[in-house]
């Protein structure tokens, strides 16, 4: 997948490359994102759009938190499209990262989804 460069686009505030820099660090990434309806969709997160909207591949749906007790079966759904107006919250899976350095991806990620003015990833 082709992502133009940061530096190839015509962001207004070093803000907006600084949140650009994050989603294309997450490209490729396990995502687990909260829904408004309660699901909870488990994810590669490959591209998004100028509305928020998310792709992820190998997307699998839990009607309950994965982590919840008793376990269930996710729904395999492949490759999906989460719509941004749906998510709750986003969070990145990835191990190598200390957890207050998820929790600026968490910051950064809200931030981006509640600006009005962001710009295409993918």
């Amino acid at each position: 997948m082709a992502v133009d460069s940061p530096n190839s686009m015509s962001c207004g505030s070093s803000e907006k490359n600084t949140e650009r820099q994050k989603l294309e660090e997450w490209l490729n990434k396990s995502m687990r994102i909260r829904m408004t309806d309660g699901r909870t969709l488990v994810g590669i997160f490959l591209c998004t759009d100028c509305d928020c909207n998310i792709i992820v591949g190998s997307c699998e749906e839990y009607l309950r938190p994965p982590d919840s007790q008793p376990r269930e079966d996710p729904r395999i759904l492949g490759l999906a499209m989460i719509p941004g107006k749906h998510i709750v919250s986003i969070e990145i899976d990835d191990t190598s990262q200390a957890s207050s350095d998820n929790l600026d991806r968490s910051e950064a990620m809200t931030s981006w989804l509640e600006s009005s003015d962001h710009q295409e990833v993918a």
